[in-house]
Formats: C-alpha cells, sequence, structure tokens
C-alpha cells in the first residue's frame, strides 16, 4: 500500500516593508521646528559673533586692518603661537602613540590609572595648570632657586608657553587613537612580528596606515587647541610685549587698551586660522570614511 504524500500549499510572498525610523515618522511639521531651531541657535551663537568680528575689524578701513596685523607686536605673537604650535603637535603626536600603544597593544596593571591620568587635562582648569608650572618653575617654585642659579627661564618665557600648551593639549591625540587601536586588535601586528619584521617595520609598515586618518584629525583637534589657549599661557607667560604674548594674549591686551579695530583685526586672523582648521579636519573625516 502506497503511502499518500500531502503538499502543502505554498504560502503567497509577502512583502516586508522595514520599519522607519521614529524620527523619520515625526510630522513634516515637527522636523521643520527643530532644523529651524538649530539652525537659528548656530547662526546666533557662531556664524553672527563670526561676521561681526570681521566687520568690526574692517570698520576703519582695510589700512588700519593691515597696520594691525604687522605691528611688530601682532607680528611677534603670531611668530610665538606659530612656534609653540610647531612644538607642542609634533610632541603630543609622540605622546599620543606611545600612549594608545601602550594602552590597546599590551595587557598590565595601571592600564586605568594611565588613562585617567591621560584624561586629566580635561578637568583641570587651564589656570590652575598654569599656577602648577608656576608652583614648579617659578622664583619661589620648587626648582626656582635651582634654575635661577643655572639661569635657566622656563616661566615668563618660550619653554614654560610649550610646558602650559603642551598640558591643555595633552588627550587629544591620545583619546582619537585609543578607540581606532583596540578596534583593530593586535592580529596583524602578531602576524608581522611572527613573519620576522621588527617593531619598528611593524609600527610603520602595518599600524601606522591602519590609524594614519585617526593621527592626523587628533593632530587637526590638538593644532587647533594651541592656538586658542589662553588660561594656562595667561598664567606662565607673563604678558611680556612682543616677547611672550601669544595672539589671543594679544588680543586681550589690544581690548583692554580700547583698541578694538586693533583687536579684532587680530581675532579675524585667528578666526581664519580656526575655520581652515575646520576645513581641514572635514577633509579628514570625509577621505576617512570613504576608503
Amino acid at each position: 500500500m502506497e503511502q499518500s504524500t500531502i503538499i502543502e500549499p505554498i504560502a503567497p510572498q509577502t512583502r516586508i516593508v522595514a520599519a522607519q525610523p521614529a524620527a523619520l515618522q515625526e510630522p513634516r511639521f515637527i522636523r521643520y521646528l527643530l532644523t529651524f531651531i538649530a539652525l537659528a541657535f548656530l547662526a546666533f551663537f557662531i556664524v553672527l559673533p563670526l561676521v561681526s568680528i570681521f566687520i568690526t575689524a574692517f570698520q576703519k578701513g582695510a589700512d588700519v586692518y593691515f597696520a594691525a596685523i604687522t605691528h611688530p607686536d601682532a607680528l611677534a605673537a603670531i611668530q610665538l603661537t606659530l612656534t609653540v604650535i610647531a612644538i607642542v603637535v609634533p610632541l603630543n603626536a609622540i605622546f599620543g602613540i606611545m600612549a594608545a600603544w601602550a594602552l590597546t597593544k599590551f595587557n598590565y596593571k595601571g592600564k586605568n590609572l594611565l588613562l585617567t591620568v591621560i584624561d586629566l587635562p580635561f578637568a583641570v582648569s587651564p589656570v590652575i595648570a598654569g599656577l602648577v608650572f608656576i608652583l614648579l618653575f617659578g622664583a619661589q617654585g620648587l626648582f626656582g632657586e635651582w634654575l635661577f642659579a643655572n639661569d635657566i627661564k622656563i616661566v615668563f618665557a618660550l619653554p614654560g608657553i610649550v610646558l602650559a600648551t603642551i598640558f591643555v593639549t595633552l588627550p587629544f591625540v591620545a583619546r582619537e587613537l585609543i578607540p581606532l587601536m583596540q578596534a583593530q586588535g593586535t592580529s596583524e601586528e602578531e602576524a608581522s612580528i611572527s613573519l620576522g619584521a621588527n617593531g619598528f617595520k611593524t609600527f610603520y609598515y602595518v599600524t601606522l596606515p591602519n590609524i594614519k586618518w585617526g593621527l592626523f584629525y587628533g593632530l587637526i583637534l590638538c593644532n587647533a587647541r594651541a592656538i586658542g589657549e589662553f588660561g594656562a599661557v595667561s598664567v606662565v607667560s607673563g604678558h611680556i610685549r612682543g616677547m611672550t604674548n601669544t595672539m589671543p594674549l594679544h588680543i586681550e591686551i589690544l581690548y583692554n587698551e580700547y583698541q578694538f579695530s586693533a583687536a579684532f583685526a587680530v581675532a579675524s586672523l585667528m578666526s581664519v586660522l580656526a575655520i581652515l582648521t575646520l576645513i581641514i579636519k572635514d577633509i579628514v573625516a570625509w577621505k576617512s570614511k570613504s576608503l
């Protein structure tokens, strides 16, 4: 006796429609209202102040503007700011790579403590950081007598400004690299070492290509922070005209002396540097996502 076979009817194919996110289900009026509020907020607190800086800078004409930014004190402030950046950014790059490598490629006790120390400049006020360097290297500081006896100047000189700027910009490169290197793991480096490559070749040919965009992004943020640093540098600089005044300090002095056109002229130059930094940052972010 043959066993009958029961054929189940095939259910008609159903169309699966992906559920839209909740944000897309909001009424059009709500979306337009939220967009308008965000754009109005940005226009009022960012665009309008930037526009007013340039308007005030050119209020008395282009001659006054160019005279302000080519004044010897302004040129000295610009040169000092660029010198500090040229020192601080490479040092932060070296430290950030080493710190990120130590935190992501090795397992040991004390990693959380090292991470906490790296984040410390985010929590400490820049003014307090400047006071710490005064207590260490000032005339009445811990090392003050020894520095004075050996004619070494830290505070009220370039080294103090560099130290203060390094302190406030210390976390930026490391904080960009740590999550990136954590996500990549250690398998590629281990494979490189197992094939006979030494540590330097492994870093240069394996690690660096994987982190180059994150490194560049961190350097851009570090550069932007170094340009605009005021609090810590103000404490350790001494406000010596033509010698220890960076661009933010020079702007403060001009503003306090009621030289508003000159102050906003230098401020507009800083704004241009900041805008260029943001443009480069966006280009780097776009390049990193497209690869």
